[in-house]
């Protein structure tokens, strides 16, 4: 008997098109963002992402003095003095994924699988547990709050209230975000003011985990929540979030009768520091144990 012997031909993707995979990849991967999303960080870096290790430099503007104008002295001119922090790129995460027919995938919508769409969310759980840690670590504690089985609506309102006081005590300006965890925001949309917040229901609310605005708030929620911390206050100002995914690749897998398609994310991110709020060191740095006065964090203590 005569045998025919087939070898597996596959070779390769002749229309891939990475940008295809990038545009498609950002598009579900920025609103599941909470920490890392531009309502609690900003992107203002200056220098390249490659690898991880890289540093990217972040610089702000220090305080001009404000002089009294007289006759005959006039005025006296000041130059601005920018005070430079760098940022580490510590972490590298990738996405791989197998395609057996990469055209056909990519024709179909690059991210709409549900093992894709699953892989993504990873991803972004991945950056964003990292920026909340990095957030929460450098915040001003404030007491906990004492919660009842009958005023948890009210004292997680209150506590709100107080961070708002807490920020508006150094100027920090509007814009600001407030991020709970789920069982805070379980009770606080009880509150009248939550429940009745223009924000609250709105068609799209949810993306980035948005609840409502109030009090000067955007109010969100996630249970990526740093240990220790129930409710957390800021300003995107105070921390920056460098972010690079480094292209998707396309190739033939090693082991599987399949394509790969991969990509790198590298990222890092930092509380800045701002001079007239934080103290420079001799050396022009930031002592970076002292917490930010422009983030704020507390504990819920729930009854047994």
């Amino acid at each position: 008997m005569a045998y025919s012997s087939f070898s597996y031909q596959n070779p390769g993707s002749s229309s891939f098109v990475p940008e295809i995979w990038d545009g498609a990849l950002l598009t579900k991967f920025d609103p599941l963002l909470v920490w890392a999303s531009k309502i609690c960080t900003n992107r203002k870096y200056e220098g390249e992402i490659r690898k991880q290790g890289d540093t990217v430099h972040i610089n702000s503007l220090s305080t001009p003095t404000v002089g009294d104008y007289t006759l005959p002295e006039g005025m006296t001119a000041q130059r601005p003095e920018m005070v430079e922090q760098k940022l580490a790129i510590t972490e590298a995460k990738y996405l791989q994924l197998l395609v057996e027919d990469i055209e056909r995938v990519q024709a179909a919508g690059a991210m709409e699988s549900p093992i894709n769409q699953q892989m993504v969310r990873a991803l972004a759980r991945e950056a964003d547990t990292f920026m909340g840690r990095v957030i929460a670590s450098a915040a001003t504690p404030m007491p906990s709050v004492k919660v009842t089985a009958g005023n948890a609506p009210q004292a997680l309102y209150s506590a709100v209230l107080d961070m708002m006081l807490a920020l508006d005590s150094h100027d920090i300006p509007d814009g600001r975000y407030v991020v709970v965890s789920p069982r805070v925001k379980r009770h606080l949309v009880e509150h009248p003011a939550i429940a009745n917040a223009g924000a609250y229901g709105e068609a799209g609310v949810t993306a980035n985990g948005v609840v409502a605005r109030l009090a000067g708030f955007t109010v969100l929620s996630t249970t990526a929540m740093p240990e220790g911390s129930d409710i957390v206050a800021g300003h995107s100002e105070f921390a920056t979030f460098a972010s690079q995914f480094n292209g998707f690749r396309e190739g033939l897998s090693e082991k599987y009768r399949a394509n790969f398609v991969d990509t790198l994310h590298l990222y890092g991110g930092k509380v800045v520091r701002y001079p007239g709020l934080d103290t420079p060191l001799a050396d022009r740095t930031y002592d970076e144990t002292v917490p930010s006065k422009g983030i704020v964090k507390a504990a819920v203590e729930w009854p047994a």
